[in-house]
């Protein structure tokens, strides 16, 4: 393999391309775009990813692991947690509300007025509140709680269960 040269800097190409953003394997359900490998979850002591827990309305708890950047709402689903997500996050209800644990809640950016309005029509409406559609997994975000409410806005109805684009 030969060098090339861009103006100041030398690159080299590389193939086969590197495997996933941390550089050995990918780190979830899904696919990272990098490599060609399936995600596989991570033990906690290894790099690229956060670690968070949902809790669904039964009070049980999920742990899960996702890439900075991943959608919590398609990260719950990869993990099983039963959340609708009827509009399949195109903010248009709010069957995906959950609670954010309070000392994370500080590290999300402030929902858009779009969000507000529909988190106004869910039920059960807290000051910790939020449609995890709206929200991405950042680092600051590691060990937060993701709270499912006692009761949705259902949309679907005999047992229809949403899928992901």
């Amino acid at each position: 393999m030969t060098l090339r040269s861009r103006g100041p800097v030398t690159w080299r190409p590389t193939w086969p391309p590197p495997r996933g953003r941390c550089g050995g394997g990918c780190c979830a359900a899904l696919r990272c775009g990098v490599c060609a490998e399936p995600r596989r979850r991570r033990s906690p002591r290894e790099p690229c990813g956060v670690n968070v827990v949902f809790v669904d309305s039964a009070g049980r708890r999920v742990e899960a692991r996702g890439r900075v950047g991943d959608n919590v709402l398609q990260l719950a689903r990869e993990c099983g947690v039963p959340i609708e997500g009827a509009c399949e996050a195109s903010l248009a209800c709010s069957t995906c509300h959950v609670y954010v644990s309070a000392p994370h809640l500080e590290h999300l950016p402030p929902p858009c007025e779009r969000e507000e309005d529909l988190l106004d029509t869910a039920p059960q409406l807290r000051v910790e509140s939020r449609l995890c559609c709206q929200l991405t997994l950042l680092p600051p975000l590691e060990g937060a709680v993701f709270t499912l409410p006692r009761v949705t806005r259902n949309f679907y109805v005999d047992g229809h269960v949403p899928k992901g684009h």
